[in-house]
């Protein structure tokens, strides 16, 4: 949305009000541009920032498609023989050796930039994490659940996990691969693979009717029962939006339980959902625990998901939540009104 006329100075607008930003992952898409070109296509974004954040902390939260961002920081951990632990936040300068990183602190001088990973505690108990961790209690067969799944089962992890080494012995390798076929592979192989879990849901969901949808000769069910009697997963053949927002919540439920044990609200954002909305349930934004679980939505316009220039959808871009003492986070949008403005009147996205 951030290539839209206005979407940026809407961005703007909210980042002043702020005393601290929080980028709470997928800040950058490193797998599908090389590290370089990647930072090149972004540098005028951030450069046009660096004002709105001079003065403030900026705190990079690395997600499952910008893992690169926290690896010098994981490097340095593994090789003192440290546990990573669910907190920590270590200083970014524009130093060589904190890679991609380093170069965005370059271009936000005024900036006090940090780096978290896999995440961090805020104001008023709240833990904030990307979230992608929970790709492994998905029940939902996205192909990155899929990989992880199978990942776990060939690295003997299929226990719940009970801390953050646990989690990234099994997504550490299949981030590591992303960004191997990022650096080397060509682009319209890397175009290909980036549309390829968004294009299965848009044909599975898109008439209501799974059993239509084949991958190659087999039905999305015969391929779930397939995963599921080589134990990996388990999946539900269910292709739904309702069903992702469900089994999505059940499975930060239980990454939540086990990175968070203390705090009170869990922020994570991964499955573009925004919420909990009006109109949602109470019910299923809660962990076992009582912990509430607040998400932080997307910036990208998902045509799987939105038709059109719906503002009403719970997965409309622009999604930002504030954290304050003494209070549970607040939802907002700043990019609603948008499409009434017609700054977005060249968007025309399948229905979904």
């Amino acid at each position: 949305m951030l290539r839209r006329p206005g979407a940026i100075e809407r961005l703007v607008a909210a980042l002043e009000g702020a005393d601290r930003v929080v980028l709470l992952g997928d800040t950058l898409e490193l797998r599908e541009r090389p590290v370089a070109a990647l930072l090149e296509l972004v540098r005028p974004l951030f450069e046009r920032l660096a004002p709105a954040l001079a003065g403030k902390r900026v705190t990079l939260v690395p997600g499952n498609h910008d893992h690169q961002l926290g690896q010098p920081w994981l490097t340095r951990v593994q090789v003192a023989g440290q546990a990573l632990g669910s907190e920590n936040e270590w200083p970014v300068t524009a130093a060589e050796t904190d890679g991609a990183a380093g170069v965005l602190a370059s271009w936000l001088p005024r900036s006090e930039v940090t780096l978290a990973y896999p995440g961090l505690q805020l104001e008023g108990g709240v833990y904030a994490t990307h979230g992608q961790y929970l790709d492994l209690y998905l029940t939902v067969p996205r192909v990155e659940s899929i990989m992880v799944s199978a990942v776990a089962r060939v690295a003997g992890r299929t226990g719940e996990c009970a801390s953050a080494d646990d989690f990234e012995a099994v997504v550490a390798p299949i981030y590591g691969f992303h960004a191997g076929m990022a650096e080397g592979a060509s682009g319209a192989a890397l175009a290909r693979g980036a549309t390829v879990s968004r294009s299965v849901w848009t044909k599975a969901t898109g008439d209501g009717r799974l059993g239509r949808l084949l991958v190659g000769r087999v039905t999305i069910p015969a391929a779930v029962a397939t995963l599921n009697r080589l134990k990996i997963g388990p999946f539900s053949a269910t292709l739904t939006g309702p069903e992702l927002r469900r089994a999505g919540l059940l499975a930060m439920g239980r990454v939540a339980d086990a990175l968070a044990p203390g705090a009170e609200h869990v922020l994570f954002g991964h499955t573009h959902r925004a919420g909990p909305l009006p109109g949602d349930d109470w019910a299923e934004w809660s962990t076992l625990s009582g912990k509430r679980l607040w998400n932080s939505g997307n910036w990208y316009l998902e045509s799987a998901f939105v038709s059109g220039m719906n503002e009403r959808s719970p997965y409309w871009p622009g999604t930002v939540v504030w954290v304050e003492p003494g209070s549970a986070p607040r939802i907002d949008n700043a990019l609603r009104g948008y499409a009434a403005a017609g700054t977005g009147s060249d968007v025309g996205a399948p229905s979904a």
